[in-house]
């Protein structure tokens, strides 16, 4: 059986996608926490701990990530990444 994990869609909305404030940001927030969290887009899987993952997973406005988060503060954990995601800066 598979190990319960937070998943959710999210579309990108601010102006200027994960660029590297936002991406920053996604990584500050992130590194909080204990889960792992990983956001989907198409067959890249973004580590949202690592500036250089984000940078590099080429986020662009409009484009919709499956929100991934699995550990023992999941929850919390995927409540501040998704709160981010749903209001990031421009």
């Amino acid at each position: 059986m598979e190990p319960i994990m937070y998943e959710e869609k999210i579309t990108i909305q601010n102006q200027s996608g994960l660029h590297a404030r936002p991406a920053s940001e996604l990584v500050e927030v992130s590194s909080k926490y204990d889960s792992d969290i990983i956001l989907v887009h198409e067959d890249d899987e973004i580590n949202a701990k690592s500036i250089i993952s984000v940078l590099s997973g080429g986020i662009l406005p409009g484009m919709e990530v499956l929100l991934q988060v699995e550990g023992s503060d999941e929850q919390e954990a995927a409540q501040a990444v998704s709160a981010l995601l749903h209001n990031l800066p421009d």
